[in-house]
């Protein structure tokens, strides 16, 4: 026997059940990675719209450049983003210089193409190990941080700090290297890529990793050149550029770039690209030490002036940083402060195409998606 049960929900029920629901994610306490909100529109589980609202970190950073003269600015550029601080020190100098019409000592160059790959490796490994924690997996973070000790070792032996190196100088570096480092930092890249595959196989092999990145957050190319993202996410959808091979500065037109890059666009193909773009840039480091090496002994900086002052004009210089294209448009008035300093930041452009990516997809989606961007919150605001 089958008994049919009809429940009355009353009037105005389906109009109730059709609305949409508007939830905030975030934004998170400061001692969080950063503060970043976002606005979703829900229609049940799925994400109709998506707002990202940033500004909760705003530090005020290029006007902050404006009334600080040319040496002390590089403090200001290297905390904007602090998993890239030697990179984004160095986008600074290199505009200042280039405004000198400077020429730095061929050591100095060398040891920077060294020291910005090596920054490159720790913050693609931060990434490697906090990306698969996002979705459940806490092991690989242990092995991340583990080879992140090895080269922040050597970084801080160099510079004398952890994460905020102030080892770039307008017209080189602030001091010559220790001795007997480039041995211990050519031991520290070979330690390092013997044990990424610790790494590798701990993720790839994961079928419920693969689960929830494959075919999920797919970026397509047309969106990558509209909204201007760059770096490993751009390249993991088929955009094949990179600075450092297309527009060489330092030593890079001088080595083998291996650009990597994917189709799919997805989660999957991002994490794929910061995974191999560390192969890649121990294989860079590892020839700058056999340059350094052949090199004869020589200054690693140029003599300055007390005050430093830049002629007048205006330049733009843009760097290849580990999260995308960092830019420097710098104008000055013949003084010893910046007239103007404007930050072309990757993680601002990178974070806003998160308007257009989230929508259509599952909420349980999003925090794979938002992971697989790999962006610093202190990059976004300026």
């Amino acid at each position: 026997m089958t008994t049919e049960r009809i429940v009355g929900i009353g009037a105005g029920a389906k109009e109730l059940a059709t609305e949409d629901m508007t939830l905030n994610i975030g934004p998170q306490h400061p001692s969080t990675h950063g503060v970043l909100r976002l606005r979703l529109t829900l229609d049940g589980e799925r994400i109709s719209a998506a707002e990202p609202i940033i500004g909760y970190m705003h530090r005020g950073a290029e006007k902050l450049f404006e009334v600080r003269d040319f040496r002390q600015i590089i403090v200001l550029a290297n905390r904007h983003d602090w998993l890239s601080a030697f990179s984004s020190e160095l986008g600074v100098v290199l505009a200042v210089e280039r405004m000198l019409g400077m020429e730095v000592p061929v050591r100095a160059v060398w040891a920077r193409t060294l020291l910005a790959e090596l920054n490159r490796v720790l913050n693609h490994l931060m990434f490697l190990g906090s990306y698969p924690l996002e979705v459940g997996a806490i092991t690989p973070i242990f092995y991340a941080f583990r080879e992140r000790e090895v080269l922040q070792r050597v970084m801080e032996e160099v510079s004398g700090g952890r994460m905020h190196y102030m080892f770039n100088r307008v017209g080189g570096l602030k001091e010559e290297l220790p001795a007997g480092w480039t041995g211990r930092a050519r031991h520290a890249v070979t330690e390092v890529r013997a044990r990424m595959s610790d790494i590798a196989d701990l993720i790839m092999g994961n079928e419920i990793f693969r689960a929830r990145t494959r075919n999920v957050g797919v970026l397509t190319r047309e969106q990558i050149l509209q909204y201007g993202v760059s770096g490993p996410i751009a390249r993991a959808s088929g955009v094949d550029f990179d600075l450092r091979r297309d527009e060489p500065y330092l030593a890079y037109g001088e080595l083998p770039v291996r650009v990597v890059t994917r189709q799919e666009g997805d989660c999957l193909a991002r994490f794929e690209c910061l995974l191999d773009q560390v192969y890649a840039s121990l294989d860079i480091a590892d020839a700058c030490l056999d340059r350094l090496a052949e090199l004869p002994p020589g200054p690693i900086n140029q003599r300055l002036p007390k005050v430093l002052k830049v002629p007048e004009g205006h330049t733009y210089a843009w760097t290849e940083n580990p999260l995308g294209l960092n830019g420097y448009y710098l104008v000055s008035r013949g003084e010893k402060t910046p007239w103007r300093l404007k930050l072309r930041s990757a993680s601002f452009n990178n974070i806003q195409v998160l308007a257009e990516l989230l929508p259509g997809n599952l909420v349980a989606d999003m925090i794979a998606i938002l992971g697989s961007m790999f962006f610093v919150v202190g990059d976004i605001d300026k």
